[in-house]
C-alpha cells in the first residue's frame, strides 16, 4: 500500500506514482482507436438483452494518451461513449526526443509489458494493441514485447502502469532534492567520465 504525499500524489515503496491529469482544448487534434468492439449479452427474467461494448484510446500526439469503455444498444452510440470516457481520463507522460526516458515495465492482471526506449528512425516495434496506445501518445521510436494475456482491455492497462512508472531526469533530482547539474555530476563519475579526485 501507497502513502499519499503532497497535492496528492502517492509514493508506492520505492517507484513514484505521477501522471499529471490533461483537460483537452478547444484546438487539440484528438486521435481514436478504437482497439476493440464486441456484442454483450444480459439475461433476464423476460429474455437476454443484447448490447454493444467498446474499447478504445485517444491522444493528442503530443504526450497526452487516455483510455475508455462504453456501452450501448448500437456500436456507433457505444464507440462514442468510450471516446468520452477516453478523453476525460487523459494523462501526459515524459517524452524525450520522440521516445520514453528510459526502459520500464508494466503489468496488469496475466499481462506484462516491457518498454524500451530506441533510437531515431527506429519506429513502433509493437502488436497491434500496444501500437495503437504508442501512436496516440505521439512516441515515434520504441521497442515493445507483451508477455502473457493479450487481451486489449489488459494490456492497455499494463502499459498504462508502465506509462506511471516512467520518470524524466528533471523529475528523479526533483524527489531526491537536488538540482539537475549535481544528479547528472553523480551520473557522470559513477561512469567514470570524471576523475575521482
Amino acid at each position: 500500500m501507497g502513502k499519499w504525499g503532497k497535492r496528492g500524489r502517492m509514493y508506492a515503496g520505492n517507484s513514484y506514482i505521477y501522471l499529471q491529469k490533461y483537460i483537452p482544448k478547444e484546438d487539440d487534434e484528438i486521435v481514436e482507436r478504437v482497439l476493440e468492439t464486441s456484442r454483450v449479452t444480459r439475461v433476464t427474467k423476460g429474455g437476454k438483452r443484447f448490447s454493444f461494448r467498446a474499447f478504445c484510446v485517444v491522444g493528442n500526439m503530443k504526450g497526452a494518451v487516455g483510455y475508455g469503455m462504453g456501452k450501448a444498444l448500437e456500436p456507433s452510440e457505444a464507440i462514442r461513449k468510450a471516446v468520452n470516457s477516453a478523453k476525460k481520463k487523459m494523462i501526459v507522460i515524459p517524452i524525450v526526443n520522440g521516445t520514453i526516458p528510459h526502459e520500464v515495465e508494466g503489468k496488469f492482471g496475466t499481462s506484462r509489458v516491457i518498454l524500451r526506449p530506441a533510437a531515431p528512425g527506429t519506429g513502433i516495434t509493437a502488436g497491434g494493441t500496444v501500437k495503437a496506445i504508442m501512436t496516440v501518445a505521439g512516441i515515434k521510436n520504441i521497442l515493445t514485447k507483451s508477455i502473457g494475456g493479450n487481451n486489449p482491455l489488459t494490456l492497455t492497462k499494463a502499459v498504462f502502469d508502465a506509462f506511471s512508472k516512467l520518470r524524466t531526469l528533471s523529475l528523479q533530482a526533483k524527489l531526491r532534492g537536488k538540482k539537475l547539474t549535481e544528479l547528472l555530476w553523480e551520473e557522470n563519475k559513477a561512469e567514470g567520465t570524471i576523475d575521482n579526485q
